[in-house]
């Protein structure tokens, strides 16, 4: 029978129980269903709270400051459009408010009221003196609107490298405020030991403005018989599609974090349920696994990734937690976790 997905044990007295059941049944009690909080309790509840809170606020800044970043190359190239085009009529117009200083307006004008010219000869000349005086207030039209164009772009540009740098703001207060909730918690500094391969995944969709919607749990879980939504669907079918094939469980009832909400995964090491630490093979399948969410982080919308007593968040990168259970569930030992925003 495949175990049901991990339930972390959250105080003394269910410890004690867990460790008389197991002595009775003489067995391991490493994935036992339970309504207590959910494995991600290995970090504390009010610091997964807090860095849900902060790595949501950094993942939609991020992604201002990137779509920011890719309207600044497209505005660059408009902006140097509207420069050339700027200088060429400003060329044109100088070439033509040259000849007037010069004096062939006037002259033009005066020889069209010569009294030796027939009246074909006078239609034609004023004909002319109207086709050039339309030429030449097109002219500066076209410049006044060159010239607002430019200035146009020059604003648009100052106000996206204003954006930027204000969600640059918040990613470092964001990244600032995610470390400090894991030193508290006694996390101590990154630790990045997990191999990251080049980003593979298909990325999920974003809204206009390059950011992640909000999503409900409406899609049937594969996996079990609730629901997940489609950003955690994807996430699911993407680490498939890239060889991650064992044993996994997403949607589960009785906690307030992810599962409950269809935004989390539990990635077996073992290719049967969740067993005891992962040594060998199964060890190196979760580092590959944890790496491969990690590295495609920006396409999925991971939130956070808890793997080997480890939890890696987009703003604080890979922390050690020490709340752990001591056991492989607690532990994430034996699983890899995976949040989506």
């Amino acid at each position: 029978m495949i175990p049901a997905p991990v339930r972390w044990r959250v105080t003394p007295v269910v410890a004690v129980l867990v460790a008389v059941i197991t002595l009775l049944a003489g067995t391991p009690a490493y994935a036992e269903p339970s309504t207590q909080p959910s494995e991600e309790a290995g970090v504390a509840p009010t610091l997964l709270e807090q860095l849900e809170v902060t790595n949501r606020a950094y993942l939609e800044a991020k992604a201002l400051s990137d779509a920011s970043k890719a309207r600044q190359a497209q505005i660059q190239v408009d902006l140097e459009k509207a420069k050339q085009r700027l200088a060429q009529l400003a060329e044109e117009v100088g070439s033509t408010a040259n000849a007037a200083y010069r004096g062939s307006k006037f002259n033009m004008t005066a020889a069209l009221i010569s009294t030796d010219r027939t009246a074909d000869e006078l239609l034609e000349g004023v004909t002319t003196v109207n086709y050039l005086a339309l030429r030449d207030d097109k002219q500066l039209r076209e410049l006044g609107a060159a010239r607002k164009e430019y200035e146009k772009q020059l604003k648009a540009m100052e106000a996206e490298v204003k954006l930027q740098e204000e969600q640059t703001r918040q990613m470092e207060k964001r990244a600032a405020e995610a470390k400090l909730a894991l030193d508290k918690a006694g996390n101590g500094g990154v630790v990045n030991g997990v191999p990251v391969p080049s980003p593979s995944a298909e990325p999920a969709p974003r809204n206009s403005n390059g950011g992640w919607s909000p999503e409900s749990a409406t899609i049937d879980d594969p996996t079990t018989g609730g629901r997940i939504t489609p950003r955690t669907l994807h996430a699911l079918e993407q680490a498939q599609k890239a060889g991650y094939n064992r044993f996994v469980g997403c949607f589960r009832p009785g906690d307030r974090f992810e599962h409950p909400k269809g935004r989390a995964c539990d990635f077996s090491a073992q290719t049967k349920g969740f067993g005891g630490d992962a040594t060998g093979d199964d060890r190196n399948y979760g580092d590959r696994l944890a790496g491969y969410f990690v590295a495609n982080a920006d396409r999925l919308g991971v939130l956070y990734v808890i793997w080997y007593r480890l939890v890696w968040t987009p703003a604080a990168k890979w922390h050690r937690y020490s709340s752990a259970g001591g056991d492989p569930s607690s532990d994430h030992t034996n699983h890899v976790h995976l949040s989506v925003i």
